[in-house]
């Protein structure tokens, strides 16, 4: 970036004066050398920029780092500043100057390229021939602005939101009318050292990671295993059996959920059936039911995922080399070792980036337990039960108790956690390291 911001300033410095007047008002080169109406249109995204400053930009700017000094007074009818609001505001006014900034280089990179246009006696083009570029081979660009402002409104100003939370000591009983004020690492120190949330915070994680490892296992290799039970060509009525998971996959996942909830319930079919036959109920919403419930949990997951699973390795097997499974059984290679040498390794390979997706995405599976087990508070742990990941703790934290910076900074460290463990098994993966063993 200090390069290209160096490489721009020298070409200013052995321009002309038309570019060196761009650079202070923008669009004005433009219009000396004859392209008016983009010269104007330029000119005119500076004075809309400065306007908005001098209207609001400048106390949006401000409120964003002091996040208000007025605070609201009933009694006296003085209605004060409203910290969340200055704090998104603040935001957005950062988005529009970093907009503006991008504006600006497009303007000198424009007049830059006329200027150089013009010394090699070319003709600048006209507005008409670049409004019809951007209707033939800069399309991509008439097609990506909307979408792209989108996102920076819709999608990266949430999430900047959410980050800049966890900095700050929004929750509890500081929420508007009162004020709000940066705190810094602070939350983050108290998830890891306060004893209200680090025994919590340590328990949850523990059990969270093994989840998401074990789920995503299981629901792969339970997902292969039937795609490679159901290609094998004893198997008759191929599409008959293959409709029974595909159901299983379109019914939506909470309706499953409640429905496994009412079957392993005291008064439900399960446990009628193992009282019948002189067992002894599961007590699956019981307060000591930690691991039959964290079981259920995964068996359940799986019967989720396992069809989706299925359907990926499915068409996956479709396309192996079964030359290489002809030569490996005349080497007298056993079904394991073909599984082991040729189908696993092929498999990974084909599926990582996916497989990679279930494990971010089982790491953050908020509804299997919350629909199965939610709302249950257990001694030892702070909001939060045995079954709980950390999703389900932030929700219950943030949504439920009001303590937005906390969960703000859950929200922060799961992602730092599922973007370290993606990254690392990913440039360990066959994926990375054998791209070209299977083209």
């Amino acid at each position: 970036m200090g390069n290209c911001f160096e490489k721009m300033g020298n070409a200013i410095k052995t321009s002309s004066y038309k570019v060196k007047l761009s650079a202070l008002f923008m669009g004005s080169g433009q219009i000396l050398y004859g392209s008016v109406a983009k010269g104007l249109l330029f000119l005119a995204v500076e004075v809309a920029f400065i306007l908005y400053l001098v209207r609001r930009g400048i106390d949006d700017l401000t409120g964003f780092f002091t996040l208000g000094t007025n605070k609201a007074d009933a009694w006296l009818g003085t209605v004060g500043d409203n910290s969340v609001v200055m704090l998104l505001m603040g935001i957005f006014a950062w988005i529009v100057i970093a907009g503006f900034i991008s504006l600006y280089i497009l303007n000198l990179k424009d007049v830059y390229g006329i200027e150089e246009q013009v010394k090699n006696g070319k003709r600048p083009k006209t507005f008409l021939q670049e409004l019809q570029e951007l209707l033939d081979s800069k399309f991509y660009i008439t097609v990506l602005i909307l979408p792209v402002i989108g996102i920076c409104v819709f999608n990266i100003l949430p999430i900047i939101f959410m980050i800049l939370i966890s900095f700050t000591n929004y929750g509890g009983s500081i929420v508007p009318p009162e004020l709000v004020d940066w705190v810094g690492l602070d939350n983050f120190r108290k998830i890891f050292t306060l004893s209200k949330f680090a025994p919590t915070f340590g328990r949850i994680l523990g059990w969270n990671i093994l989840w998401a490892f074990a789920s995503t296992t299981l629901n792969y290799f339970a997902g292969l295993g039937l795609a490679l039970l159901l290609n094998k060509d004893c198997v008759k009525g191929k599409a008959f059996w293959r409709a029974f998971p595909v159901l299983a996959y379109a019914i939506p996942g909470f309706i499953t959920l409640l429905a496994f909830k009412f079957m392993f319930s005291y008064g439900g079919p399960i446990n009628q059936i193992i009282r019948a036959n002189g067992g002894v109920a599961i007590g699956f919403l019981d307060l000591d039911a930690k691991w039959s419930a964290r079981v259920i949990g995964l068996l359940v997951n799986c019967w989720i995922s396992v069809p989706s699973i299925m359907l990926l390795a499915t068409g996956h097997l479709s396309n192996r080399d079964m030359s290489l499974y002809e030569a490996a059984r005349i080497d007298g290679a056993t079904a394991f070792q073909q599984f082991k040498k040729l189908t696993l390794p092929f498999m990974l390979f084909a599926t990582m980036p996916v497989l990679l997706g279930q494990f971010i995405g089982n790491f953050n599976n908020f509804g299997i337990f919350y629909f199965l087990r939610g709302r249950l508070y257990l001694d030892g742990y702070f909001l939060a039960s045995d079954t709980d990941l950390l999703i389900n703790w932030l929700y219950n934290l943030s949504i439920d108790n009001n303590y937005y910076c906390i969960g703000a900074a859950i929200s922060l460290i799961i992602f730092a956690i599922t973007s370290i463990i993606s990254l690392a098994v990913y440039v360990n993966s066959p994926s990375f390291k054998e791209e070209d063993t299977f083209q």
